[in-house]
Formats: structure tokens, sequence, C-alpha cells
């Protein structure tokens, strides 16, 4: 195998800890299959479409049928997915209250195909309540598909977190025009972060974000340590071993790490990575929790991220994380009504 400045570039060796598959030039396929039921599941559900004739509401992902994969060729990203679905939904007219109900079929989903010429049926069961039909065919159809145009970038975004693996020359590129002088921070929307290296071949950064939760801290901390909860918000099974130097599995292995401090109610530092970074690389998560008035406070600091993956992991944490935490304590909240 040729070393840098040596013999053919597709198959150069790059000194780095995850040499292997380096630039990203063999084809690797992940399966996207059981993740994107779950998400299909989370854009499609609850949608509500209102107008002048009533209002009506998507139910249930009743039928899901199909596969979704991503592969990476030649540091190129390449998705195949084809999906039929059928929905359920029920709506109430307007004027005179009456209720019907029907479904939406899309029965080819596929990357042959743009969402805009996606097919999407809508019928209704047997009655009146066209109006209802019709507000599901026009208002309805233009809700499913941006819906389905938010899989479709969750599956390019979230998905496909370090599925790129950066190569030198991209490191290089980044470097030169990231770093700042000493005592400089980088700024990302008002963020401060600073560039860091570990050991001498990955180039990293800070993340830091703060998030307000309409929970007490000690429930907050709790939803971090307690399996049946982390496996609520995550919606996959889970490994949480809430002691110094416990394991943490999370999202079907895409997350995995161990906890090296628990300060009940208050802090947890975490050793986390992704299965797609760097192998054996891992970032230090520190979780700060206060109580506010009504309200408590998470700070996260996550130091360590690899740079290629400073966005997937910012947004891992926005959506995986924080967004469906939100969602938990609020069914939690309903089902005490």
């Amino acid at each position: 195998m040729a070393k840098w400045g040596q013999g053919d570039p597709r198959w150069i060796v790059e000194e780095r800890a995850d040499a292997t598959n380096v630039n990203n030039w063999h084809w690797t396929e992940r399966d996207a299959t059981s993740w994107s039921k779950r998400k299909l599941k989370e854009v499609l559900e609850g949608l509500v479409v209102e107008g002048e004739a009533g209002r009506c509401e998507i139910g249930d992902l009743k039928h899901v049928e199909g596969e979704a994969s991503c592969n990476s060729r030649k540091g190129k990203l390449i998705f195949f997915y084809e999906w039929n679905l059928r929905l359920s939904w029920k709506g109430t007219v307007k004027e005179s209250g009456e209720k019907h109900k029907g479904s939406v079929e899309i029965p080819n989903l596929s990357e042959e195909n743009e969402v805009d010429d996606t097919e999407i049926n809508v019928s209704k069961k047997k009655g009146e309540g066209d109006v209802l039909k019709e507000l599901m065919r026009t208002e309805g159809t233009t809700k499913v598909r941006e819906a389905l145009r938010d899989y479709l970038k969750a599956l390019k975004t979230e998905f496909t977190l370090g599925m790129i693996l950066p190569t030198k020359a991209a490191v290089g590129q980044e470097l030169a025009t990231e770093r700042k002088p000493s005592g400089s921070p980088v700024q990302d929307s008002g963020t401060p972060q600073s560039l860091d290296m570990v050991g001498v071949k990955i180039p990293t950064v800070r993340i830091h974000m703060r998030e307000l939760f309409n929970s007490p801290a000690d429930e907050l901390y709790s939803i971090f340590t307690k399996k049946e909860l982390v496996q609520k918000f995550s919606k996959c099974p889970a490994v949480i071993e809430a002691e110094k130097g416990g394991k943490l599995l999370m999202f079907e292995g895409c997350v995995s790490g161990e906890y090296t401090e628990l300060v009940p109610s208050q802090r947890l530092v975490l050793k986390w990575r992704c299965r797609s970074w760097p192998e054996e690389h891992y970032a230090t998560v520190a979780l700060t929790f206060q109580d506010l008035a009504a309200q408590s406070e998470l700070e996260l600091e996550c130091k360590g991220v690899p740079v290629s993956h400073e966005e997937s992991t910012r947004q891992c944490w926005k959506k995986q994380y924080f967004e469906e935490i939100h969602l938990l304590l609020q069914q939690s909240k309903d089902s005490m009504e």
C-alpha cells in the first residue's frame, strides 16, 4: 500500500486512527430500513390539516412496506429507498360537526421520483363529507409532501452521521480556513466554540448548547440515567448503566460510551461517540442541570467532536435528544391531566 505522496491516490493509506477504507474509496452500505420506519411515523403521524371546510388529522401509519439504504463510494453518498405507505385520517366538518375518516396511500416513494411527482391518493369511507376529502386532497397532500421532504432531509443528514470521513486534504483545508489565533473562538450562530486537536491527527471542535425544559432538574436528570426513560424518548432499546464506568448504548448502537461522573440532579459527564466516528475516538460530554423558576436548564458542553461531524452532532443532540425529551415530557403531562 502506498504512503502519502506515493503511488495511486485511490489506494493511499492515511496515517490516522481509522485507516481502514481511507478516503472513502471503497463501497460501504448502511441499512436505513428500521430507522426510516421510525422516522416516517414521526413526521407523518399527527399532521393537522385545517381549512374552511373543517379540520382533519393524520392518524396511524397503517402500512409500511419497503426498504432504504445509504451507500458511500469514492467519498459520495448514494441513497436507495422505496416505500409503499398507507395512513389513516379522520376529520370534522366545520358547519355540521359531522365526523368522517379515510386513508392516504403513497404507493411509490422512491429516489426515482421527486417528492412533488410522487403519487398520493386520498380516499374516504362511504357517506357524505366529500368536503373533507377535498381538503385532504389539496391541503392534506401538501402537508404530507412536506413531511416526506422532512424524512428525506433527515435520511441525508441525521442517518448519515459520519459516513463520509475527512481526508487529509480536506482536514488541511478546514484547519486553514477555520483555525483562529489563540484566544479567539470560532463563532457559529452566536455560540462560541474552540478548535482543538486530539492527539495530532484528528481535528476537533467544542459544541456548547443550552435548552430549557418544562420539568424540575431531578426529573430531567432521570431521563438521562433511567433505562426505561431513555428508551421512551429514544424509541429504541438501550443499555444504561448509570454509575461511574457504566456503559451507555443508544439508538441501535449508533451512540455509545460510558458514564464517568454522576452528581444526582446536577451534573453528568460521559465518554460519548457516534458509531461512524474514527474508531476509538470519544468526545467528552458534560451535562449540567439547573432549576429555574418554573423550568430547568440543561447546559451541554461536548468537547472533542471531529470537525467534519460538527453540524451532524449538533443536530443529533437537538433532534434526537432535546426535541424527543420535550415530547416525552409533554406526553407525561397530558397523561396526568
